[in-house]
């Protein structure tokens, strides 16, 4: 996911630029990362399915290594590395820093324990906080490790459901959803709100934004409509119904490649029969007014096109969510599945299930990389990668806002992404 390193503390931040504030939230920042694990097995912590997903124990120590590395080695005189061996272990992609273990066999690193890792974080901790009460000018930097903390919450999640799904067992760490009633429940009708466009600002504004958020500038849009809500389950089965994996004349070609060579026939965690899926609460009946999650890039444009209309812009997502409150499923619920649709104007906007768009993912004009390693992530990405918008039931509420910029390669699916139409209005006839 967007897991940029490069950060910013834009105008109008007297909240997080509190010292106090700061540490309180750095504090229960972490403490939610080891909420997360504390339904998992020792056996759970080491788990990696493929090379784009890391164990829980690697995200326990990368986001600890990141504390210690830009903040407490520079910054708290005579600190030490807890341990020199951790600098090249839980270095992800920063070569700026150094060199990496190789990302496709972290799951072969058996030691540093659980016990070990845990310990190390806690005594990081308590170095921060006496950082914290020596100086307050690394502001910036502590929401930069905060958010750089959230954004591994949710791959500690999306990438332990891709993981336990290969277990016949269908381990659960969470409660289910409540889907009783679901089956006599009719799923609200689509419709869509209506934009008149023009000249609009796009781009972060205030408070903390990752540096490819900026910087702030104008786009011109056309008229549009946006739907009020996200695609369900019952629509998308309709549309695998319909043949719409078998309708080459529906998908790009680089996504029609993908669906002959893989032999695609549904949504990632869905069954054959289309009746269940497998879920962080082990598998679930699916529910056609539930919000449909894991699908990629390729498959919601082929799910636009079948059902006459296109994916947004990233553009008009954003300006059309800047005046919705961020409300929703999100992580902090613990249920970590999106739920079902609600009957209101550009309704789970945020939260559910990040919305792909039909935007590269790009820099702004004149977008500047940060100098050293905290700029080196997002800019160098920014090439054959489409953006998201929105967030999911595995992000946190307090790190969401209208602008921010999920990316990812346009076949992966194992994060929690869905779809929200967009179409153009109808042209008026004499």
């Amino acid at each position: 996911m967007a897991h940029g390193m490069g950060g910013k503390a834009l105008p109008d931040t007297a909240k997080q630029d509190d010292t106090s504030w700061l540490a309180a939230t750095y504090r229960r920042t972490r403490q939610f990362s080891e909420q997360l694990c504390a339904p998992l097995l020792a056996e759970d912590m080491g788990l990696q399915a493929c090379p784009e997903t890391s164990p829980p124990r690697w995200h326990l120590a990368h986001t600890t290594w990141f504390f210690e590395t830009f903040l407490l080695k520079p910054h708290l005189p005579g600190y030490r590395p807890h341990n020199p061996a951790f600098e090249y272990l839980f270095n992800s992609y920063y070569n700026g820093i150094g060199e990496q273990y190789p990302r496709p066999q972290r799951h072969l690193l058996s030691r540093p324990t659980n016990d070990e890792v845990m310990a190390w974080r806690h005594l990081v901790d308590a170095a921060i906080d006496t950082l914290l009460t020596q100086t307050d000018n690394l502001n910036g930097l502590m929401q930069l490790g905060i958010n750089h903390e959230q954004q591994h919450q949710e791959l500690l999640l999306t990438d332990l459901k891709y993981s336990l799904s290969f277990n016949p067992l269908s381990p659960r760490i969470s409660r289910p959803i409540n889907t009783t009633n679901q089956a006599n429940e009719s799923t609200p009708a689509l419709t869509f709100q209506c934009f008149e466009g023009g000249l609009v600002d796009i781009g972060a504004h205030s408070g903390f934004a990752f540096d490819n958020e900026t910087p702030r500038h104008k786009a011109w849009l056309e008229p549009f409509q946006l739907a009020n809500r996200p695609v369900t389950q019952g629509e998308f089965r309709t549309f695998i119904q319909d043949g719409g994996y078998r309708n080459s004349d529906l998908w790009l070609s680089d996504g029609w490649s993908w669906v002959q060579q893989k032999g695609i026939e549904r949504p990632l965690y869905w069954n054959a029969a289309l009746s269940h899926h497998f879920t962080l609460a082990g598998e679930q009946p699916l529910a056609d007014n539930q919000i449909l999650a894991h699908v990629n890039y390729y498959e919601a444009d082929a799910y636009a096109r079948w059902a006459g209309k296109r994916l947004p812009t990233e553009q008009e997502w954003e300006h059309a969510a800047r005046a919705q409150a961020i409300a929703g499923n999100f992580a902090d619920e613990g249920l970590f599945q999106p739920g079902t649709v609600r009957n209101s104007a550009l309704s789970h906007l945020f939260g559910d299930v990040w919305e792909w768009t039909a935007s590269a993912y790009l820099p702004y004009p004149g977008f500047q990389a940060e100098s050293g390693a905290v700029g080196e992530y997002n800019g160098k990405f920014m090439c054959n990668q489409m953006v998201l918008r929105g967030g999911s039931c595995a992000s946190s509420a307090s790190h969401l806002r209208a602008s921010y910029r999920n990316f990812f390669y346009p076949h992966l699916r194992w994060q929690f992404s869905g779809i929200r139409l967009a179409s153009n209005p109808r042209t008026k006839h004499a």
